[in-house]
């Protein structure tokens, strides 16, 4: 019986075992893994894959993942983004809480909100004064809602339980029933409203 001798044990090409340990990883985890990933998602979940998209007669009017802003009083307004509500410029302000400039935005915000809701700036929730991490949270705690009740009622001519009622079918509760905190989806609610029955 031969046995290899110690000059062809050293012989042998060291760098075979790390290309095929690397090409191992990248085709199969960074390529097939990903693919399977995708593809698997796509047949499970496709409208949350193809991005939440919400159409109004054939037409895409936005997510349901992405907060848009709304300018017109008959709409309830959306948390500020620091990203200007962009999809491809995703951020925070990465201002931290001690920053002046912070404190002078939120400051000016909660001054503007107020003014416009007819409510006491201390009574102003925070996110709608603050902006998320993401920079296009497209949801709104109910009290941030709650306070938008009135002006959107006048503007639209409807009467305000029928706007509460509204806002209460589109309040979300925790995922699972465990994760996380009420919400509101402002988009949403804010379909519906347009879908709403006017006053005769």
């Amino acid at each position: 019986m031969n046995t290899p001798s110690a000059s062809s044990v050293a012989a042998a090409p060291a760098w075979r075992p790390a290309l095929v340990l690397a090409g191992v990883t990248l085709l199969g985890f960074g390529l097939l893994y990903s693919l399977a990933g995708a593809g698997l998602g796509s047949l499970l979940f496709p409208h949350q894959a193809g991005g939440s998209l919400i159409e109004r007669d054939g037409r895409v009017i936005g997510s349901s993942l992405v907060a848009q802003p709304f300018a017109d009083e008959r709409y309830f307004q959306s948390r500020p983004s620091a990203a200007n509500y962009d999809v491809m410029a995703l951020a925070g302000s990465n201002q931290a809480r001690t920053n002046p400039d912070l404190r002078t935005r939120i400051d000016e915000a909660r001054a503007a909100v107020a003014a416009r809701e007819g409510v006491a700036p201390a009574d102003v929730p925070s996110d709608l004064v603050t902006q998320s991490g993401g920079g296009i949270d497209p949801h709104l705690s109910p009290a941030a809602i709650r306070i938008q009740i009135a002006r959107v009622a006048r503007a639209r001519g409807l009467p305000v339980d029928e706007v509460e009622r509204l806002v209460a079918a589109h309040t979300e509760g925790p995922q699972f029933g465990l994760l996380g905190a009420p919400r509101v989806n402002v988009l949403e609610l804010n379909l519906a409203l347009d879908e709403a029955r006017k006053p005769e």
